[in-house]
């Protein structure tokens, strides 16, 4: 393909490579070549191509360009390669000579210079852009090595959880994890719109070439199996019928009883909301937190209190503001609850914060259904459990991510054992982990982050900006994914990890391409991902069960309302969730 060039420098980090004639070399080529040692020992040296440039050579001004294609002035074309090296074998640190010349590594060869001939247990992770399949070392995901994914990028474009959701499916069908498989959970926060509430139907869109892109992973294109949807309860509804548009069936309601909420101790979740746990109010929280644990529960989830049978959320806010604010003036509040040396504007604070929850939460913490303990939530009943929390206010959104994810969180810490593994699926890390504030659901995911990985609790995390994501949540993720970026944020720090070129191609990244950074490999690699095979909007839904290849009449699907697919045709990655 070329040779190394004399007239650059040549460095164990990055070397130029002059392409010969009638060859190309292109961004993400991988390469091999070969140096003698004194010793006699034939070092290999092996490298991507991070960059390529054509100019001319004998031109001293920018007009020369037109003399010279005219063939006035003498001068040639010359393109070249740049080098960043991935690997030595022997490991001896040293630059290919000038003229040494450079293939491309195929085969064994580049499975060699990308590391892949030392991982015994390889996840697909994707394709290359010469359709090659590239895979991640799933030691650096179990917590074996490390733990943890993080992938980056903007809202719409970037395809941050069909990324996520397509490195479940090939964890669960790859055979990477052998029978770990069967037992191990997912579970997803399902964020923005509905595109998550269709996992286990077939995607109407997937056509003929993206199978074949599966089938070069080693997969079979199919949708989730094991799919369990939990939905919030529709407010007023008396039989908690879930909040769900399109999707009607097979979903689940999921709430807290009043019992659940006092003895569980929830309350602090509601003050969830990214403020610093300085302000004073956070005294009268915990106390209050401590007496309502101390309540009497009826086997119907209400609680009793000062005589009081409380079945509403509603009732347990103005029994709470009864128990605060005395209505004899004389009377002082009952430390016990407010905890001592607070002030009645702290105290009126926390009244008001709990009131203003109230219209967001009620629907979620109650007693007043029959046999309400039958809707509790039950993370092991399938293999992915998708909680649905879209159209919930930002303020019970808090709530519910962090309740969820501390039962999840203390099941596999009462376990003691990591295995089975349990992925948590979360977006918008950035609201519930900031940078520059506390609360108690930052809390649970800095715990994930730091303890997760000898728990067997890996977080697959997604944000628009690592810039405003707590640092210790995102350094503890041994595998960085990157799809299309704000020029803006790819200037930050938090994507050092990326050379320059890269972070340049980051910004005009198409949706379905990512970058891969992850430990075995000193520098990431561009990996495109296959159209889901499970449907992403509610469009695309096939009848649970259903493969691509099964045509059905599409109208007989409830959960598949028919619609124009002209748009997913153009472009297969349209519509797709962020």
């Amino acid at each position: 393909m070329g040779q190394v060039i004399g007239v650059d420098d040549a460095t164990p980090l990055e070397f130029w490579v002059a392409v010969a004639p009638g060859h190309t070399l292109q961004l993400d080529d991988v390469v091999a070549m070969e140096r003698r040692l004194p010793d006699g020992v034939t070092l290999r040296i092996y490298g991507v191509v991070s960059q390529v440039r054509a100019r001319h050579e004998g031109a001293s001004f920018q007009s020369d360009v037109f003399l010279i294609t005219e063939g006035i002035l003498p001068g040639q074309v010359s393109e070249a390669a740049l080098i960043q090296p991935t690997r030595f074998e022997p490991e001896v640190l040293l630059p290919p000579l000038p003229g040494t010349e450079v293939r491309l590594a195929t085969e064994h060869e580049r499975d060699t210079a990308l590391s892949f001939d030392n991982v015994e247990r390889r996840l697909p992770a994707g394709l290359s852009r010469s359709d090659e399949p590239v895979f991640l070392d799933l030691d650096f995901i179990d917590g074996t090595k490390g733990a943890h994914i993080n992938i980056s990028g903007i809202s719409g474009v970037a395809t941050k959880t069909s990324y996520a959701t397509f490195l479940l499916y090939s964890m669960f069908n790859s055979g990477t994890l052998g029978a770990e498989a069967a037992n191990t959970k997912a579970l997803i926060f399902n964020v923005k719109g509905e595109d998550l509430l269709f996992l286990d139907h077939g995607n109407r869109s997937l056509d003929e070439e993206q199978a074949r892109r599966y089938k070069s992973l080693g997969l079979t294109p199919a949708p989730f199996r094991d799919v369990g949807i939990l939905a919030p309860p529709r407010r007023g509804d008396s039989n908690a019928t879930p909040a769900t548009g399109s999707r009607k069936q097979g979903v689940s309601p999921f709430f807290w009883t009043i019992a659940d909420f006092c003895h569980q101790r929830l309350l602090p979740f509601l003050f969830a909301d990214a403020e610093d746990e300085r302000q004073q109010y956070t005294i009268v929280v915990q106390s209050v937190t401590a007496q309502l644990a101390s309540l009497e529960g009826t086997s119907e989830g209400a609680v009793r209190l000062d005589g009081k049978l409380i079945r509403t959320f509603a009732a347990l806010v103005d029994a709470l503001e009864e128990k605060l604010s005395p209505t004899d003036p004389d009377e002082p509040a009952d430390q016990r609850w407010t905890g001592r040396a607070v002030g009645s504007g702290t105290i009126n604070a926390f009244i008001r914060r709990l009131a203003s929850a109230r219209r967001h939460v009620e629907h979620l913490v109650r007693a007043d259904i029959a046999d309400a303990q039958r809707h509790a939530l039950n993370l092991d009943q399938h293999q992915v459990t998708v909680v649905d929390i879209h159209g919930l206010h930002d303020r019970a959104k808090r709530f519910v991510v962090g309740v969820v994810l501390r039962q999840a969180f203390d099941a596999k810490e009462a376990s003691g054992l990591a295995k089975p593994l349990q992925f948590v699926v979360l977006d918008e890390l950035n609201k519930y982990a900031p940078r520059d504030s506390s609360s108690p659901i930052k809390e649970i995911l800095l715990d994930v982050a730091e303890r997760g990985r000898s728990l067997g609790i890996i977080l697959i995390g997604a944000q628009q900006t690592a810039s405003e994501v707590e640092r210790r949540v995102v350094a503890n993720s041994a595998i960085r994914v990157v799809g299309r970026l704000d020029p803006a944020e790819a200037r930050r720090d938090e994507y050092g990890f990326l050379p320059a070129v890269a972070r340049q191609r980051s910004t005009i990244l198409k949706p379905g391409s990512m970058y891969v950074a992850q430990p075995r490999l000193p520098v990431p690699l561009l990996v495109e991902f296959p159209f889901p095979a499970w449907a992403t909007r509610p469009a695309e839904a096939r009848r649970p069960g259903r493969g691509a290849s099964q045509g059905e009449d599409d109208s007989e699907d409830p959960d598949a309302p028919g619609a124009d697919h002209g748009a997913a045709a153009d472009d297969p990655f349209a519509g797709l969730t962020s």
